[in-house]
């Protein structure tokens, strides 16, 4: 009985141990800062297009078009106001953006509204093509780096994407931003780096025409960022990320983004679940580390569930250890999970401190207790369709 029951130990604890080490190397890996290198080519050279995909933005989407033309003024920006049923489309067009209309209630979802606007921008295509979100803003500079690289790698091109919430906002919400503050910049850069390529985060992405002429965008998948991302890597495209550039939107509140969360969270698992350990057998057999890294990538559960499931591990293989004697398991758990832990501290200390003071960050178990329901809903209640977020201002 012992025996199998240390049996048991080893196969919860091998797994997990390895993915907080992996966990480890990645944030080690992105904290180093990259130095700035200045661009020897002129944006003039190459012609761009800002694709913005719009879903009932009235409330702020002309703010967002008149912020586009500051950052990016050498590009065209085409709004695709997708199945609106308020004043987005005029409100855009009155803002100076090319504006153009898609109704179709059958087939809903960012995917095809990317693939609507593809259409209209064919007609006279640019050298290359940046995806934002309505309620997102790109800070100077940007844009420039963006098309770039992209037209001179031929491959898709990521920015940082953060989240910025006011001073007054909910200790939760401020762990949120840090959390993707840590997925975004951190561990994407020490992805790159590891790796050679990123995935998608959906906005702040620029791909050049040849590429994006070709790409499979008209999907209702709910993270279709993400599976794009996914299918690039396989087809052997690498997608560079670029920590010059940024790509901000301001954090909801705790209550409107929890379906948000729900989609973003459920798909990445249903993601995980059907291509981490594929991608990262395929990386070992093609001795490929870009596919190896995306595949180890993959398997990290989003953070907060990282450290419940670990903690829980902690608990049972404790529980097994004190019965049998044997230490084994529940020191190399107790390791890997230190480990992370201080390194997790250490981006925090180096990237995260102006998003979350060190008070809030001492509410990490609340965050982690407020995800549970969102976690036991992959299972229960599964979110698999696009969703919106309700933006400030606007009414519940």
């Amino acid at each position: 009985m012992q025996l199998a029951f240390m049996i048991l130990a080893w196969l919860v604890v091998a797994p997990l141990a390895m993915i907080l080490l992996y966990l480890t190397v990645e944030v080690g890996a992105g904290l180093a800062r990259s130095r700035e290198i200045t661009s020897s080519v002129s944006a003039n050279n190459w012609s761009g297009a800002v694709l913005v995909p719009a879903h009932n933005e009235a409330s702020g989407i002309a703010t967002t078009v008149k912020a586009l033309q500051f950052a990016a003024p050498d590009c065209r920006i085409v709004v695709v106001a997708d199945n609106c049923t308020d004043e987005t489309a005029g409100l855009a067009e009155r803002a100076g953006a090319e504006t153009i209309i898609r109704s179709d209630i059958d087939h809903r979802g960012k995917g095809f509204a990317l693939a609507f606007g593809r259409d209209f921008l064919a007609k006279n295509p640019p050298d290359a093509v940046i995806v934002i979100d309505a309620d997102c803003r790109l800070s100077a500079g940007s844009a420039t780096r963006l098309i770039e690289k992209a037209v001179i790698s031929g491959e898709p091109v990521q920015s940082i994407n953060l989240l910025e919430a006011p001073a007054s906002a909910s200790p939760l919400v401020g762990i949120s931003n840090f959390a993707m503050l840590v997925k975004n910049l951190v561990r994407a850069r020490g992805l790159g780096r590891i790796g050679g390529g990123v995935l998608l985060f959906g906005t702040g992405m620029a791909f050049p025409w040849e590429l994006f002429a070709k790409l499979d965008l008209a999907t209702s998948d709910a993270v279709e960022d993400l599976q794009l991302g996914l299918s690039l890597a396989k087809q052997g495209v690498r997608v560079s990320f670029e920590d010059g550039a940024l790509v901000t939107s301001p954090a909801a509140s705790v209550a409107d983004s929890k379906g948000q969360r729900s989609r973003w969270e459920h798909g990445f698992l249903q993601a995980a679940a059907q291509n981490g350990l594929p991608l990262l057998l395929a990386g070992l057999r093609q001795r490929s580390k870009h596919l190896f890294t995306i595949g180890a990538h993959m398997l990290v559960p989003p953070l907060a569930m990282l450290m419940l499931l670990s903690l829980c591990a902690l608990a049972g293989v404790g529980i097994i250890s004190l019965w049998s004697g044997q230490f084994g398991p529940l020191w190399l758990l107790f390791f890997s999970y230190v480990v992370a832990l201080i390194i997790l501290f250490a981006a925090w200390w180096r990237e995260g401190r102006a998003v979350l003071g060190f008070q809030s960050l001492l509410r990490v178990p609340f965050y982690i207790v407020w995800k549970i329901p969102i976690y036991l809903g992959f299972f229960t209640s599964r979110q698999t369709v696009w969703n919106r977020t309700r933006r400030d201002g606007e009414k519940r």
